[in-house]
């Protein structure tokens, strides 16, 4: 990702050869660990040379991390038929989906291991943890506006109380991560949330006045 490029040099990339390179960094990830990630290997799998992956990226960990990147894509932002706070869960759930494969758990090793200020931990910062955080706080506020989480909440301590409890058993290791586990975090966390009652039918009322005003028709 942008992050772990180099400027590129030359012809412009091929996305079918970036596509390959990918793939390939991604399987021998996924059979080896993070131990077989050598830019002789993906240069080999992808039917590349080694100048061709040092066009893009500085070292195989680069790659790689654009490998789990690439397949890790956060979904879209719930459909509006569907609860926000159901599809809050089944992100959290699809996260933990994510590093729950060899590759996944060689991502969340590379990341503990990097330097805060990496080229990697800053990549893996903005585009997986801000990208499905902002994810998250566009959520929340529509459960907001819904009813389902009392209004008056500090969104950022809110979104903390929820994906913080993640990447600290990602990181740490010393608790597992399923989406059992991400299930009683964020119940844990809405324990707190969740409006009253009274709340929820006064946010029920806001938004059928909504929607009615919006199928008023056109009386001109």
């Amino acid at each position: 990702m942008e992050g772990t490029k180099k400027t590129p040099r030359g012809r412009p990339r091929d996305p079918r050869t970036r596509k390959k390179i990918l793939a390939a960094a991604s399987q021998i990830l996924d059979e080896g660990g993070l131990t077989a990630v050598t830019m002789e290997a993906i240069a080999s799998r992808a039917g590349v040379g080694k100048p061709t992956l040092y066009r893009e990226w500085p070292n195989a960990h680069a790659v790689a991390m654009s490998a789990f990147l690439e397949g890790a894509r956060a979904a879209p932002a719930a459909v509006s038929s569907r609860s926000a706070l159901a599809a809050l869960r089944s992100q959290l759930r699809d996260l933990a989906a994510a590093f729950s494969t060899r590759a996944g758990r060689s991502t969340a090793m590379m990341i503990a291991a990097a330097q805060n200020d990496s080229e990697l931990a800053k990549v893996f910062r903005t585009h997986f943890v801000l990208k499905n955080r902002e994810q998250g706080r566009a959520l929340l506020m529509r459960a907001i506006a819904e009813g389902e989480v009392r209004r008056v909440i500090n969104l950022d301590a809110a979104l903390d109380l929820v994906y913080a409890p993640f990447y600290f058993r990602l990181l740490i290791g010393h608790a597992p991560l399923s989406a059992r586990d991400t299930d009683v975090i964020l119940d844990l966390a809405l324990n707190g949330l969740r409006s009253t009652p009274a709340e929820q039918s006064a946010g029920g009322r806001a938004c059928g006045r909504r929607r009615t005003k919006r199928r008023i028709p056109d009386q001109g």
